[in-house]
């Protein structure tokens, strides 16, 4: 059985693209629109790509509340953000990682491969 992967976006086509890259690489996608809507989603998959710039509840907000929960599940930041203070604020409260859009597949996949595991 394939390892399942949230894909956390606002914006449709974003998790689209986000979703076919993973699925040619034989990851299933469970897909969520804000980080309030993942919350309910986290049980099903194996790890997080996840935006920061959301409406609701962004993707600070996300693993903020994550961490506080105990959650194990991994999440990789994907986002337009390149500043170091929110890198830093991510990964403070268990991001495992940064990425910055537009990102390049064969990059995405080798992060979700080494944390899927």
């Amino acid at each position: 059985m394939s390892k399942k992967v949230l894909v956390i976006d606002d914006s449709p086509s974003i998790r689209q693209q986000v979703s076919l890259c993973l699925t040619q690489s034989g990851f299933q996608v469970v897909e969520a629109s804000d980080g309030r809507d993942a919350l309910g989603k986290l049980d099903q998959v194996s790890m997080a790509v996840c935006d920061v710039n959301m409406p609701g509840m962004n993707g600070i907000e996300f693993v903020k509340e994550m961490s506080s929960r105990g959650s194990k599940v991994p999440i990789v930041m994907l986002t337009t953000e390149d500043n170091p203070q929110l890198v830093a604020e991510a990964k403070s409260h268990g991001a495992k990682g940064w990425m910055v859009k537009p990102f390049k597949p064969e990059q995405l996949i080798a992060v979700v491969k080494k944390l899927a595991a």
